[in-house]
């Protein structure tokens, strides 16, 4: 084996093969390489293929190295390594010893969808409301417990388990627990969590099964050991602990995926759990510059709980990071549209060298919104674009439906949603009737006696007939947001989205929040330019941001957008880490707990990680949350990084934000004041005050109109800074022309605009 392509710590930690080991890459160290020639390096000290186990987390992973193992050592010898993910590897185990455990070998693996079916039936055979027993979260709960090793018979007197389940106002989890596991077995199937259970319940209670392969697998290898939940953790262990020829390779630095049961403590306690292991350390970086790889040391060297390395960079200086401050989060996006655009253009990027990451999912619109407007092309990486999620096209299905019932797609998405009571076998015979009449569907709604149904249906066609009625007659008389916060109100959308608390339920949440957040700001930036902020206008300005947000050719030069958690495992030369501010990154679930901000905090140095060459990072003094303006203070993370590596002394501190953010329910779309100081607002005023409806607006200005001329430097509490080209109009209605310097230009009615005036 020709080890010259490796530094002297790679080829250390490639030539233990005699003791457990540890092994620590930092970001860009090369890890793939070492696990690669490690491998390599066993086949060509006469080590069987097939007593090497190599375990990953995808299958890309797994395929990848196979295929750099083979140019090594050649494809017939790496033909026959057992390398894949833990559950495919673990299935071909219990395929061969399934009737040991009451199965068959060619019993079912059941996903996702097929197990939400499963307990679905079983929520309805029990007679319980699946409103509160909803499938997806009790999924989520018994995903836990087998990921904690938690049988069903267990579990039942697991007072941890058994709290969080009442605290859910689900107590009998346990009863369906035990069923769909009796319902599983009855139907020869497992879904992907018993791949691990079963392996681990075969191993503990068949110790003549668990000898037959720790002597079949006589060297194990675990790629991102970070990653690995208490069963991976274990079964690594009953594999291992006779021969203990075991190498686990990570980062504890790029621990990010706690909310998918990963368990820190694995890799932090590998040491511990294994006597006599050898630790090795990866700390050459290969992706990223000097810079950027002493602000991410920086701000990790803040986690109390870590492996220490010191981390560093041989490649080129490079410059140093930039830390913009923005008026809001529209200045905030202009901004990185600018910053993008200088940078491809004087650096000679590609888009699709360029990424945007965030903290979460609903943050893309924003920035979707400001590179559609300016023709930029870009694609969403690992999800849909934010106007295709379910609960945006939800929502903005009931919007287009209150300013035309006649909207028949609208009509069919939400008639039945939430649960009303109209289901298909009665829209069925409104479309007969639509067929016969050649009328549209809501014409034949608005005449249910017609159709041939029961009273009781009819009458529920006659309440969602009369809720769309009332929408539509307040659309020339209400503005967008107030009509669209009473639509997703009295619809009961709101209160379905808000019911859940799983990890995908607070997703949705997020998501609808952003999009009411769009809308006031919609609302608030007409009403300053004195145009339309009904709904239909803003249906049209949507229009075209949806109808071309299905992504085609995947491999075009775009802009790449994801959230951090996405990126992991990615890299890009100039990286946008933006919403770097308190309760948004870190997250508001995270603050009080000191082991969730520092989760946190490596999921911002996993950000800052992936950047080769330009690191920016962007925070927004105000944003909307809740259909109002809010304050807010730059991230703590910010004044954590080194000022050396910013060009900068490090960011004074600020004081708390004035807005103490509460929890989400379906009762709020506000925030709650407390008296604390708070800090000067970026415009005068200080505080956003809610719209009235557009028929209430037009009689009276806000606030004194600004005395301006033209050339005079102001300040807008969401555009930013900018001069005044011009003023039109006199008295009330008076304009201001002003090109923002990131935002363009604005006009602006000056009886309801807040300006200040800089200079």
């Amino acid at each position: 084996m020709n080890l010259s392509e490796l530094n002297p710590s790679q080829i250390a930690a490639v030539e233990c093969c005699d003791a457990p080991s540890l092994v620590i890459a930092g970001a860009g160290s090369g890890k793939t390489r070492v696990l690669t020639y490690k491998i390599a390096y066993l086949l060509d000290k006469g080590m069987e293929p097939y007593h090497i186990l190599a375990l990953t987390f995808t299958n890309k992973a797994a395929r990848e190295m196979k295929e750099r193992i083979g140019r090594l050592v050649g494809e017939e010898k790496s033909r026959y390594l057992w390398m894949g993910t833990f559950h495919s590897i673990f299935s071909r185990v219990l395929r061969t010893e399934a009737e040991i455990l009451g199965f068959s070998a060619d019993f079912t693996i059941y996903d996702a969808a097929d197990s939400k079916s499963l307990v679905k039936a079983i929520i309805k055979e029990m007679g319980l409301d699946d409103k509160k027993y909803k499938p997806s979260a009790v999924c989520s709960h018994i995903s836990r417990a087998k990921n904690a090793l938690v049988l069903p018979a267990a579990y039942a007197s697991n007072s941890t388990f058994r709290r969080a389940d009442d605290a859910a106002r689900m107590p009998l989890i346990h009863e369906i627990y035990q069923r769909y596991s009796q319902r599983c077995r009855q139907a020869n199937a497992m879904d992907f969590d018993d791949l691990l259970l079963y392996t681990w319940v075969l191993f503990e209670n068949h110790p003549e099964v668990a000898s037959k392969y720790q002597e079949r697998f006589q060297f194990i290898l675990v790629d991102e050991y970070q990653d690995t939940n208490y069963a991976q953790h274990r079964i690594v262990w009953q594999l291992s602990n006779v021969r203990q020829r075991v190498c686990v390779v990570g980062d504890d630095a790029q621990s990010i995926y706690s909310f998918r049961g990963a368990d820190i403590d694995n890799i932090l306690n590998f040491q511990s759990t294994y006597q006599g292991t050898r630790l090795f350390k990866l700390e050459q970086n290969y992706r990223s510059s000097q810079m950027i790889v002493g602000a991410a040391n920086s701000l990790i060297s803040h986690n109390s709980r870590q492996i220490h390395k010191d981390v560093f960079s041989k490649g080129e200086v490079g410059s140093p990071v930039e830390i913009f401050s923005s008026y809001s989060d529209v200045d905030e996006a202009n901004i990185v549209l600018k910053k993008i655009q200088q940078l491809v253009r004087s650096n000679h990027l590609t888009y699709s060298q360029v990424a945007i990451l965030y903290r979460t999912n609903a943050q893309s619109r924003s920035f979707e919104e400001v590179l559609r407007k300016s023709g930029l092309p870009y694609r969403i990486y690992g999800g849909l674009s934010f106007y295709q999620r379910k609960e945006i096209k939800d929502a903005v299905a009931y919007f287009r439906l209150a300013v035309n019932p006649n909207d028949e797609e609208a009509l069919r998405r939400v008639v039945n949603y939430p649960a009303r009571g109209i289901g298909d076998t009665t829209m069925k015979k409104v479309f007969e009737q639509v067929n016969l009449q050649h009328v549209s569907p809501w014409e034949v709604l608005s005449r249910p006696d017609t159709i041939g149904l029961n009273k009781g249906i009819q009458a529920r066609i006659q309440d969602f007939v009369s809720l769309i009625s009332d929408f539509h007659a307040r659309c020339d008389t209400t503005d967008a947001f107030t009509l669209c916060l009473d639509i997703i109100t009295a619809s009961g959308l709101r209160a379905d989205i808000f019911q859940g608390s799983e990890v995908e339920d607070k997703t949705r949440q997020e998501n609808l929040q952003e999009l009411m957040d769009g809308i006031a700001s919609f609302v608030q930036e007409n009403v300053e330019a004195g145009n339309d902020a009904r709904l239909s206008h803003y249906l049209q300005e949507i229009s075209l941001l949806s109808d071309l947000d299905e992504d085609k050719g995947e491999n075009e030069d775009k802009v790449t957008l994801m959230t951090v958690h996405s990126a992991k495992g990615l890299e890009f030369d100039a990286v946008f880490v933006v919403g770097m501010e308190e309760n948004l990154f870190p997250s508001q679930m995270a603050v009080d707990s000191p082991s969730q901000v520092e989760e946190e905090r490596r999921l911002f140095y996993v950000a800052m990680t992936r950047a080769k060459s330009h690191l920016v990072i962007t925070w927004a003094k105000s944003r909307f949350r809740y259909g109002q303006m809010e304050y807010s203070s730059q991230s703590r993370f910010l004044r954590e990084i080194d000022g050396h590596y910013t060009g900068m002394a490090t960011p004074k501190r600020e004081s708390p934000s004035p807005v103490a953010r509460t929890p989400l329910h379906p009762g709020t779309f506000q925030t709650q004041r407390t008296p604390a100081p708070t800090p000067a607002p970026p415009t005068s005023g200080g505080r956003f005050v809610r719209l009235r409806p557009a028929s209430a607006v037009s009689d009276a200005p806000t606030q004194t109109m600004p005395q301006l001329t033209t050339g005079q430097r102001v300040s807008h509490e969401r555009f930013g800074a900018g001069t005044v080209k011009a003023i039109e109009g006199t008295g009330m209605d008076a304009k201001a022309f002003v090109q923002f310097d990131n935002a363009g230009l604005k006009k602006l009615l000056l009886r309801f605009v807040k300006l200040k005036i800089l200079s």
